[in-house]
């Protein structure tokens, strides 16, 4: 059931993303799209000491996509840069394998775990963690 999947905690998260806008002066840059629905999430960040010192994101997605993007927008400050691969290789088994959902510092992510049910939702659901992980892949110290 669809209703399943637009519940209240998908649908406050959704309309509570923090750190919407542009960093000035970002260490790392990236747009995600998903070619099924058209949503796009893009993210800058900041890196220090092996952890995001900053983040900043800007969007357009369905609910789930935004959902997702609150969950890591909460989290992402602090988060180590394994912290953020693993947040996104589990959020990807839980949605693609049905495996438990990341645990720790993204366990909100547990929230959007009937998704799974919904193929076509996977990659919008994606996005935001997709887009942070290469963001992180394209910073050099």
């Amino acid at each position: 059931m669809i209703d399943g999947l637009y519940n209240t905690d998908v649908l406050l998260l959704a309309a509570n993303i923090s750190h919407i806008g542009k960093l000035e002066n970002p260490d790392g840059t990236a747009r995600k799209v998903s070619k099924l629905c058209g949503s796009w999430v893009e993210v800058d960040i900041c890196v220090g000491g092996g952890a995001l010192t900053d983040f900043a994101v800007r969007l357009q997605a369905c609910a789930l996509g935004q959902a997702s993007a609150a969950i890591l927008a909460e989290a992402v400050i602090g988060a180590t840069i394994s912290e953020l691969r693993e947040a996104q290789v589990g959020l990807r088994a839980m949605l693609k394998q049905g495996a438990e959902a990341p645990s720790g510092r993204f366990s909100k992510l547990s929230l959007l775990a009937d998704v799974a049910n919904y193929p076509a939702r996977h990659t919008s659901t994606m996005l935001a963690f997709d887009a942070v992980v290469e963001a992180v892949e394209t910073f050099t110290p």
